[in-house]
């Protein structure tokens, strides 16, 4: 399989998303949202992902299973990703989609998604 940076991401910008969602979903991360951006002119991305985890060995585990799964589905890398010394907020930057895990006390501080309320959210119902 071709290495692909996130400068050379997949046509189908939706199969990107899907993954980070299922890469999510299959660590039991949470409260899964997008934010879309396509009506902001001033946003620093095509969309965000938005998660949790319930502790900070989970939120670790919810990013490597992203970045892992993307690589191996669709060989594709982040740019960059931060966060993993806490693993309270960890952010993975794959251009146009940014992806956020976060324990709960972390995003209900920064509440990402009030700050950007003019954009388009759509929530993920949680796998039970």
């Amino acid at each position: 399989m071709n290495n692909i940076t996130a400068s050379t991401l997949p046509a189908d910008f939706s199969q990107l998303e899907a993954g980070v969602v299922e890469a999510v979903q299959d660590i039991k991360g949470t409260g899964i949202c997008r934010i879309d951006f396509k009506d902001i002119e001033s946003a620093p991305a095509k969309s965000f992902i938005i998660c949790e985890g319930k502790s900070t060995s989970q939120v670790s585990s919810i990013a490597d299973n992203i970045r892992e799964k993307l690589r191996e589905k669709l060989g594709v890398k982040p740019y960059n990703y931060d966060g993993y010394r806490n693993s309270q907020w960890i952010v993975i930057d794959y251009g146009e989609l940014i992806v956020h895990v976060f324990v709960p006390e972390f995003r209900h501080f920064y509440n990402l998604e009030d700050l950007w309320s003019d954009a388009s959210i759509t929530e993920v119902e949680d796998l039970d």
